[in-house]
């Protein structure tokens, strides 16, 4: 009896399930947009909205060509603070290490390649590496130690000791020239299947030469697949050092340019000497890596836009002057309220003297440290005095990726937020100033954003 009431009970819950769903409905697929995306590690949402994008009622001399503009920016998330030494290392570290088990792989060591069914056959050039191999640094075996060798400066360039060359270690990746993609002449015909016969795209490739040489060429190629639109780019990972003298000539600088991305007590420290290329390469990399470990794809991680870095500085603050909402660089108590150069030849009075370690500062409204100050950061914007006259009113930005045969002035990134060497009119919200994406500063660094898959 007690059966046939259960059999009952599951034949009634079907039909009022199958009530639900009327049948010939539209009804969907069943997603009901439930989803939602898991707080990534180290980042703050910040809610979409509209804001006054542009200088406040002050500007510096040169500034007379910007406009305030209002717009609305969607939600996405960003670092709660710029990249640090430790951070990029990871970066570092696992291109160091991706290049060297690669190369033994080549070499016919089978142990670090990962043995997967259906795998033996692939190349070693595209066969799975065996990350859980430790690389030999002091190994005996003769074949192990010549493939090592050759990722160390040969004895006239060694300097102290054995050390590994970091020109050796190299990144490639690959984009989607969605601008080539959206020319008129280049639209894509569902008709016929196919670009149109004179469709062309102007994208940009990269190789090694046999002596280990990087060139980086433009070219223009008739598109006739989508791989046809796609850009590649090998870049050396490793920050330029020696940028501490060479952007300060009459300063001693050489403890800095001797350990200032190497000394573990510089962990905490934002990264510098990273050019736009490299920060672009390394957002790249973060994405490989997110997307290779999860079982659901997210949006790219990239560096944020202007309209997107100066919004999030604002902390929702509409008319801020500076990130911490106030019209001044001093709190109540007197106290510096970011880390810059207050006077001439005074640059401790703010408790540093170049670089600090992140989140020394109070944060922003939204959780943000150091928006002003510390260190510059990269934009993904191109920069130009009348972008503001040009770009759209939702999710601004003036983009332009120019081409390794493009002249120097179409190369410029906008950089925001001041840094330890600027004076206070750079760390106003609204303040903006460049530099060339394939140039690094001891003042510049970056941090990512990635946009939210929802509202």
């Amino acid at each position: 009896m007690k059966r046939n009431v259960l059999i009952s009970i599951l034949f009634g819950s079907l039909l009022l399930a199958g009530c639900n769903k009327p049948a010939g409905e539209l009804v969907g697929v069943g997603n009901r947009g439930n989803f939602r995306e898991a707080n990534p590690y180290g980042m703050v949402f910040i809610k979409g909205g509209s804001f006054l994008m542009g200088a406040n009622d002050q500007s510096a001399i040169g500034a007379i060509n910007d406009k305030s503009i209002h717009v609305t920016v969607d939600a996405f998330w960003m670092d709660q603070t710029e990249i640090t030494n430790d951070e990029y290392k990871q970066f570092v570290n696992w291109v160091r290490d991706s290049i060297i088990l690669r190369s033994l792989v080549m070499a016919g060591r089978d142990e670090f390649r990962l043995k997967l069914r259906n795998q033996d056959e692939l190349p070693p050039e595209t066969a799975p590496l065996n990350w859980k191999a430790k690389i030999p640094w002091k190994s005996q075996d003769e074949e192990i130690r010549e493939v090592l060798n050759t990722f160390y400066y040969e004895d006239v360039n060694s300097l102290s000791g054995r050390q590994l060359n970091p020109t050796k270690f190299r990144y490639r990746y690959e984009w989607i020239n969605y601008d080539q993609a959206a020319l008129a002449t280049n639209k894509y015909d569902v008709n016929t299947g196919a670009y149109p016969k004179n469709a062309k795209v102007r994208v940009d490739t990269s190789y090694v030469d046999e002596n280990g040489v990087i060139h980086h060429q433009t070219i223009e190629r008739p598109l006739r697949t989508r791989k046809d639109l796609i850009s590649t780019k090998i870049v050396n990972i490793y920050p330029d050092t020696i940028m501490w003298i060479r952007d300060f000539q009459y300063a001693y600088n050489e403890p800095k340019m001797k350990m200032y991305f190497s000394h573990p007590g510089f962990a905490n420290y934002p990264v510098v000497g990273v050019t736009w290329e490299q920060a672009q390469a390394f957002c790249q990399w973060r994405t490989h890596i997110y997307n290779g470990t999860n079982k659901i794809s997210a949006q790219d991680y990239r560096l944020p836009t202007e309209a997107e870095w100066e919004y999030a500085a604002r902390g929702g603050r509409q008319m801020a002057l500076y990130p911490w909402g106030g019209n001044y660089v001093r709190d109540k108590r007197g106290c510096f309220m970011a880390n810059f150069k207050p006077m001439r030849g005074s640059y401790n009075d703010d408790t540093g003297t170049t670089t600090m370690k992140v989140g020394s500062f109070l944060p922003n409204d939204f959780g943000l440290y150091d928006m002003a100050g510390n260190v510059a950061e990269w934009t993904s914007s191109a920069f130009n005095v009348s972008s503001s006259n040009i770009v759209y009113d939702i999710n601004p930005n003036f983009q332009f990726n120019a081409k390794n045969s493009d002249p120097q002035v179409l190369k410029r990134k906008v950089v925001k937020g001041g840094s330890w060497k600027d004076i206070a009119y750079y760390l106003q919200c609204g303040a903006r100033t460049y530099e060339y994406q394939n140039e690094s500063r001891p003042y510049i660094g970056f941090r990512c954003v990635r946009s939210y898959n929802g509202e």
